[in-house]
C-alpha cells in the first residue's frame, strides 16, 4: 500500500511540474507583461524599471526556480484584467464551480447507475427502450443548446426559475453556498441540469452495457443454478463488479465537469471558474490561465490518485497484485 501511495504521489510530481514548466511559458511566449500591465503610452526607462521589479531581466532557468517557489504557496501574480492577486481571484471563483460540480455529479450518478441497472436487467422492457432514446438524445445535444432551451422554458415562459447568476449565498470566512438560500437552490438547477445531462447518459449506457457483460458470465450462471435470488444476483454480484469500469470513468468525468464547465457557466452567467477563465482568455490574462491551467492539473492527479485507492475497496485482484 505503502509503494502504491509513493509512486502515485511521484507520478503525480512529476506530472505537476511538467504542467508548472508549460504554465511559466506561457509568461514568456505570449505576449509582453510590461505591456500588459503598463500600456504603450509610457517611456522605455519605466518599461525597463517594471520589467526588472518584475524580475524578467533575470536568467530563464532563475525565474522558473523562483516561479515553482511562489506557485507552491499559491502565488500566481497580478491578474492583468481585474489588477488584484489572482489567488484572491480564484478563491473566489471556486466555491461556486465545486458547487456546481458537486451537484451535477450527484445528480448524474444518482440517476445514471440505477437507470443502467434497470436497463441492464429489463433490457426489452419498453422502460429499457425509451431510456436508451433519451440517452441517444442527451449524449447528442450540446450543452449549450440544452441550457438556452431551459432557460427559455422554465425562466421565460413559465417564469419559475432565474435565467442567470447564482441567487444570495452564504458565507463561511472565505466559503459561499448558495445551497442554504431559496434563491440560491433555484439558480442552481437549470446549470447542474445541464451540467449532468451528458454525464447522466454517459454513466447509464456504459452501466447497462457492463451490467448486461457480467450478466453473461458462468460465475452469474453458476449463482442461478445454486438457486440464489436474483436480487441478491443483481445488486450484490453483479453490480460490484459492473463498478469497477464505472469508478474510473467518473472519476476522470468529475475531473472534466470541474475542468470544462466553461460553457455551462457562460449560457447562465455563474460566477465560477469557467467564466473567469473566458474573461481571461478573452482579454490575454496569462496570470490567470496558468493559475487555472496548474489548478485543473493539481485537481486531475488528485482525483486519479482516489480512484486508484478506490480499487483497492471494489477489486480484491488489485490488492493482490
Amino acid at each position: 500500500m505503502l509503494r502504491f501511495l509513493s509512486t502515485r504521489l511521484w507520478n503525480g510530481l512529476l506530472v505537476m511540474i511538467g504542467v508548472t514548466f508549460i504554465s511559466f511559458l506561457l509568461f514568456n511566449y505570449i505576449g509582453d507583461p510590461v505591456n500588459n500591465l503598463l500600456g504603450d503610452t509610457v517611456t522605455i526607462a519605466q518599461k525597463d524599471a517594471m520589467r526588472k521589479s518584475l524580475g524578467l531581466d533575470q536568467p530563464l532557468l532563475l525565474r522558473f526556480v523562483k516561479y515553482v517557489g511562489l506557485a507552491a504557496r499559491g502565488e500566481f501574480g497580478i491578474s492583468y484584467r481585474n489588477l488584484e492577486p489572482v489567488r484572491q481571484l480564484l478563491v473566489s471563483r471556486v466555491p461556486a464551480t465545486l458547487e456546481l460540480s458537486l451537484c451535477a455529479a450527484i445528480l448524474a450518478l444518482g440517476l445514471g447507475i440505477p437507470m443502467g441497472v434497470y436497463a441492464g436487467i429489463k433490457r426489452n422492457s419498453w422502460l429499457a427502450q425509451t431510456m436508451q432514446v433519451v440517452s441517444l438524445i442527451g449524449v447528442s445535444v450540446p450543452s449549450f443548446l440544452t441550457g438556452i432551451i431551459l432557460i427559455l422554458i422554465f425562466s421565460v415562459e413559465l417564469n419559475w426559475l432565474p435565467a442567470y447568476g447564482r441567487g444570495d449565498v452564504v458565507r463561511f470566512g472565505a466559503w459561499s453556498t448558495g445551497l442554504l438560500t431559496v434563491t440560491g437552490l433555484k439558480s442552481l438547477i437549470m446549470p447542474a441540469i445541464t451540467l449532468a445531462l451528458f454525464q447522466l447518459t454517459l454513466f447509464m449506457r456504459l452501466v447497462r452495457s457492463e451490467m448486461m457483460e457480467v450478466l453473461r458470465t458462468d460465475y452469474i450462471k453458476f449463482a442461478r443454478a445454486r438457486g440464489i435470488v436474483d436480487r441478491s444476483i443483481y445488486f450484490h454480484h453483479a453490480l460490484k463488479n459492473t463498478l469497477i469500469p464505472v469508478i474510473t470513468v467518473a472519476g476522470l468525468q468529475l475531473g472534466s465537469l470541474i475542468a470544462f464547465s466553461i460553457i455551462t457557466e457562460t449560457v447562465f452567467q455563474w460566477p465560477g471558474m469557467g467564466l473567469l477563465i473566458i474573461q481571461a482568455i478573452t482579454f490575454g490574462d496569462i496570470p490567470v490561465i496558468a493559475a487555472y491551467l496548474m489548478l485543473i492539473a493539481l485537481l486531475f492527479v488528485v482525483i486519479n490518485a482516489i480512484v486508484d485507492l478506490l480499487y483497492f475497496q471494489v477489486d480484491p485482484r488489485v490488492r493482490l497484485a
